[in-house]
């Protein structure tokens, strides 16, 4: 087989840069081992996050550090095991995340998630898939007045960046969801982002606008992609493909990849898990909704999703079911969670960089491009991705600046 690109990683990301290359007049073939959106795009909280401008942080505060060292958090536990091999990436994340550091990386994110919307309303449209979205906004509760307030302060400033929201109290909060527990200060309701009923679906309606598009879909391993004099060879289902370029969007195994070909990034993962619970009876839940404890519980269509937040391992470390069973622990007593929905525990990697940006562009060798390193924020930046590095790699005008999102960054 032969083709102008060979888009490696059927994820959300993957299958909107296949997309827009395919718009564009290039022949795409996509390759994954598995089914599109089958791996990390598969279990997150269905949120475009179009107020999320400021990512996760490595925390500053002593007392907070802390706290986090008996690894007994919601949000955050950690393998022991796996820090010797994180402490690079995670002190270079420390790094990144002081102050005036971290109001730089802001300001970046914040002219690439402007473009979330707009870019997947393109794609949503033409993919038929509006079914899947809602567009009433998500909630952000708190049970700390303390918490709610500092928030508060914090949404207010970031208002200049066109991010809007409502502050809610007690009664707000009770009357947009009567089915919580009265055990909150307050919440944030951020009206602009939109979320997604089925993560895995809207992929796959995305993967069906890429076939309608002539492109292919093949099942394959992206790992075995070498350069084939001034081509990119890689083995698929149906024999090798030769490719004049390569575009490496395999989330947290992209490094893999990159490893092989001669270059090494800082990359590290956080892992994160879902289970599905059935409302309780006479009950429901309307909005996503994050738990300043460490938690999100998304109406979804298999049920409400419980999604957990970072849990530091070893990329392909065995499942560890402790940090979502804690968050249920939580999360029962306040919202309403019936009787889990037969199935596994889903586990899922987020692919991060210790400055929270994604790297987008091209790589260290002729023909080679990435989309990786999206950490919370795949299925947010995802349509703005595919529309930016196919500016880049068919020499359009790029919709932003793509010099923030560099590999060059890290040397």
């Amino acid at each position: 087989m032969k083709a102008d690109v060979a888009v490696l990683g059927a994820g959300i990301v993957g299958v909107c840069v296949a997309i827009h290359l395919a718009e564009r007049g290039r022949s795409v073939v996509l390759i994954d081992r598995g089914e599109a959106g089958g791996g990390t795009s598969f279990g997150n909280a269905g949120l475009i996050q179009r107020e999320g401008v400021a990512p996760y942080a490595f925390p500053r505060s002593l007392l907070r550090l802390a706290r986090y060292a008996g690894n007994r958090q919601i949000d955050m536990r950690f393998a022991w095991s796996a820090l010797p091999a994180l402490a690079g990436p995670l002190a270079r994340y420390w790094w990144r995340s002081r102050p005036a550091s971290y109001r730089r990386i802001v300001v970046d994110y914040a002219q690439f998630i402007a473009h979330s919307l707009s870019e997947h309303a393109a794609l949503i449209e033409q993919a038929f898939a509006d079914h899947l979205i809602e567009r009433s906004g998500w909630l952000e509760v708190f049970r700390s007045p303390a918490t709610l307030a500092a928030e508060r302060a914090a949404a207010e400033e970031r208002a200049p960046l066109g991010l809007e929201h409502r502050p809610l109290d007690p009664d707000g909060l009770a009357r947009m969801e009567p089915a919580l527990a009265p055990v909150f200060a307050g919440a944030i309701h951020w009206t602009q982002p939109w979320t997604v009923r089925d993560p895995f679906a809207l992929t796959q309606a995305y993967l069906r606008l890429f076939k309608s598009l002539g492109g292919q879909f093949r099942r394959g391993d992206g790992t075995t992609l070498r350069a084939d004099g001034g081509a990119w060879e890689v083995q698929t289902d149906a024999g090798p493909l030769v490719a004049r370029e390569a575009v490496v969007a395999m989330g947290p195994w992209s490094d893999d990849v990159l490893r092989r070909l001669g270059r090494r990034l800082p990359f590290f993962v956080k892992r994160g898990y879902h289970a599905h619970y059935r409302p309780r009876e006479g009950a429901g839940q309307r909005f996503a909704i994050h738990d300043e404890a460490g938690f999100v519980v998304a109406p979804m269509a298999a049920g409400l999703r419980l999604t957990t937040g970072a849990q530091f391992m070893h990329r392909d470390a065995p499942p560890d079911p402790a940090q979502i069973a804690a968050c249920e622990t939580v999360a029962r007593p306040a919202f309403p969670l019936g009787d889990r929905v037969a199935g596994a525990i889903w586990m899922g990697s987020r692919p991060c960089t210790p400055d929270m940006k994604p790297v987008i562009g091209p790589a260290h060798r002729p023909g080679l491009w990435v989309a990786t390193g999206h950490a919370h924020h795949g299925l947010t930046l995802a349509a703005a991705t595919g529309r930016l590095l196919a500016a880049m790699m068919t020499g359009e005008a790029p919709p932003v600046d793509p010099a923030p999102y560099a590999m060059g960054r890290f040397r």
